[in-house]
């Protein structure tokens, strides 16, 4: 996967994080009584269907992103490290630029006290500027 592909696809976990949290505050605002309108195992309050679903959410995002590795069956322990290492170090090294590129961005837009933006504007601000090339380099 691109760099821009992950970036975006970074992006797309945190603003669907998003909507989760205010899919269960939104929940838990019309049906006040401590039931989840089901039975999320979460004592009523909808925390353990935010949690499952956006676990679900970043283990599509880590199937999506990171390369499948294989090795001879034959491969010595250190040949199995070097080969892990070298397949998933890029990969993380990429999605972790990308939180923390996201990260920033909402930082910056909260220390300075914006409070004409929301998160997921900052985020689709900062998925606009990642379409149009500004984060093209780096590894």
């Amino acid at each position: 996967m691109e760099r821009t592909e992950v970036l975006k696809r970074v992006i797309g976990i945190l603003t669907e994080a998003q909507d989760i949290r205010r899919a269960v505050e939104t929940e838990r605002d019309t049906n006040p009584d401590g039931g989840d309108g089901g039975d999320g195992g979460d004592g009523g309050d909808g925390h353990g269907d935010a949690v499952e679903a956006t676990a679900k959410v970043a283990s599509t995002l880590l199937n999506e992103m990171l390369p499948s590795i294989s090795v001879p069956a034959d491969a010595t322990p250190q040949q199995v490290a070097t080969a892990v290492a070298e397949a998933l170090g890029p990969a993380l090294h990429t999605m972790v630029s990308g939180f923390s590129l996201a990260f920033t961005s909402l930082a910056i837009a909260h220390d300075g006290g914006r409070t004409d933006v929301s998160a997921i504007e900052v985020l689709q601000e900062l998925a606009l500027e990642i379409e149009a090339g500004t984060y093209d380099e780096g590894p």
